[in-house]
């Protein structure tokens, strides 16, 4: 918002008053002229299509993508909901769905289990994941899309339905669920990390309706347990409601303290959300965990902490969306998403990215030059940026993962080799002492060789654009061995990048073979073993740093 400015006379206050009286009358009714006429020409427009166009046009689809067209002018968060999406918005806001509790996902022709959840129809009628799905209700399913099978599997809570399974080269079974209410949880793991100092971690994945509930559970859980620290994860949290972030953040601070303001183009959305309540614990040192992923409420949560210098921030640079959205009521039971307003936190920055409204010659939103970004204080007189995120008090930066990874996820030979493994043996033990032996190692590598997989990489494809380009000028015919040779050098050998990325594979069929047996929560428990975020933010709150930071006198 500008800041009004103060006219030096008196008579400059009356005279400006009445000039911006009769500006305001007549820049309404050109807008309401403009709206109008181009109203007009749209319906016109619509009409003309529908009649002449050559071929059949679908007026509901032309529309939805005129309305889609315009959106996309403005910001991906304002989106219009047609009625046949109104489901998939529910499930957004609130996490539930009348189903069996499971994913599923297209393997060739099929359909399998892919997940399923914890204390849910699925789980409970011991449905694995890697059971092929044959029939929906007398419907048979292979050669349908994931969408049209999720269809059949959901439905109102209480009713039956029918499934047909086959496992392995066993004989199809069938099995009558009852179909629950499914609430992903908005916290999926809760556990003590370090035994030793007593470090309790909450992971929480969305803010909808009960995230505030569900992390007051888990803290007091987590007390009970003896955690004398935290730990709060909200990497790849992309947000939620925003009243739950701000219920979030009263969990850790005092009443009345500032969390976050909004800022809109109408007086509606000037407000300021503060703490209402006394705190679950104000005191327990505090460690948020952020990555790239995470935007929105929880940049609000993170940064409200960091503000404050409640918490230490560790990991990465946040997302960087200080936009706010509301939902408004449209005809045929549609609706639109619209931003409204941009956020503020307690020191007093906007931790938007992207102008959506300055676009490059290429039509992309820009972003702010670092020289352009303004420094805010924290509470203890800390220096902190607009304008880009979140920017941890602590960095870590975690390798990418190797191509070959991508290339075992992108064929399911990880999914497969694991859901091989759970049928062939019936234990492993404790999900966080699970380890992956040579012996095993050498079996994975064999049925991985075997599959005869491929991937792509960064350089292959740098290559491609280079001999396009040699081509196209040219040059190719007289440089083709050299080409060769570095084609050859650069093509990824399978066989070879299992043997040197053996860390980066063994981590992620690790985690794949203990979901097998202890689904979520045992995926949870192995990960953490090795978390290089989860190691940064024990040490922080172990080795005497965490005051430091928040004081400002640790560099």
């Amino acid at each position: 918002m500008n800041a009004p400015r103060t006219p030096r006379l008196r008579t400059w206050i009356i005279g400006g008053a009445l000039a911006a009286s009769g500006a305001l009358t007549i820049a309404a009714g050109d807008n309401y002229f403009e709206i109008s006429k181009n109203l007009e020409i749209f319906t016109e427009l619509y009409k003309e299509l529908n009649v002449y166009y050559v071929e059949d046009t679908k007026p509901g689809t032309l529309m939805k993508t005129g309305i889609d067209a315009m959106l996309s002018s403005l910001d991906p968060y304002t989106q219009y909901i047609p009625e046949s999406d109104i489901e998939e918005y529910r499930f957004q806001t609130t996490g539930q769905y009348g189903g069996i509790g499971a994913l599923i996902k297209r393997l060739g022709d099929g359909m399998v289990i892919s997940e399923p959840y914890e204390g849910f129809p699925a789980a409970k009628a011991g449905i694995w994941a890697g059971d092929e799905i044959v029939e929906v209700d007398g419907r048979k399913v292979r050669g349908l899309d994931t969408e049209d099978v999720s269809k059949l599997l959901k439905g109102q809570a209480g009713t039956p339905v029918r499934v047909v399974l086959k496992r392995g080269d066993a004989e199809p079974v069938e099995k009558i669920l009852t179909r629950e209410e499914i609430k992903i949880p908005d916290v999926p793991y809760k556990g003590i990390v370090d035994a030793t100092h007593m470090v309790g971690y909450i992971k929480l994945n969305s803010f909808t309706q009960t995230a505030s509930a569900d992390v007051r559970s888990a803290m007091k859980q987590l007390k009970q347990d003896g955690a004398r620290h935290l730990i709060l994860d909200l990497r790849g949290n992309g947000g939620g409601l925003l009243r739950e972030a701000v219920n979030i953040v009263n969990l850790f601070v005092p009443k009345n303290e500032p969390v976050v303001e909004t800022k809109g183009r109408i007086a509606e959305w000037d407000k300021s959300y503060r703490t209402l309540s006394e705190p679950e614990d104000a005191t327990v040192p505090l460690v948020v965990l952020v990555d790239g992923g995470s935007a929105s409420a929880s940049e609000i949560v993170s940064g409200a902490l960091q503000d404050l210098d409640r918490a230490v921030v560790v990991g990465e640079r946040t997302f960087g969306k200080g936009l706010v959205q509301q939902t408004r009521d449209l005809f045929y039971n549609s609706k639109l998403k619209v931003t409204v307003a941009k956020y503020y936190i307690p020191s007093g920055r906007c931790i938007q990215k992207l102008d959506y409204a300055h676009r490059d010659s290429s039509g992309k939103a820009t972003v702010r030059t670092d020289t352009n970004l303004v420094a805010f204080q924290t509470r203890n007189g800390r220096t902190v940026y607009d304008g880009r995120g979140i920017l941890p008090d602590v960095a870590v930066t975690e390798p990418e993962l190797a191509k070959v990874v991508g290339g075992l996820y992108a064929e399911d030979i990880l999914f497969d080799f694991a859901t091989d493994h759970r049928r062939t043996h019936d234990s492993i033990g404790p999900p966080e002492r699970f380890t992956i032996d040579d012996e095993l190692y050498h079996r994975f590598t064999e049925f991985a060789r075997s599959r005869g997989f491929t991937y792509d990489t960064e350089s292959m494809q740098a290559y491609a654009k280079l001999e396009e380009v040699a081509r196209k000028e040219r040059y190719y015919g007289h440089a083709q061995k050299a080409f060769e040779e570095l084609k050859k050098e650069l093509a990824p050998d399978p066989a070879e990048e299992l043997d040197l990325f053996r860390t980066d594979v063994e981590e992620m069929l690790r985690n794949e073979i203990v979901s097998r047996y202890d689904l979520q929560t045992g995926r949870a428990k192995a990960a953490l073993v090795t978390d290089p975020y989860v190691q940064a933010a024990v040490k922080v709150l172990t080795d005497g740093g965490y005051t430091g930071i928040l004081a400002g006198t640790k560099p």
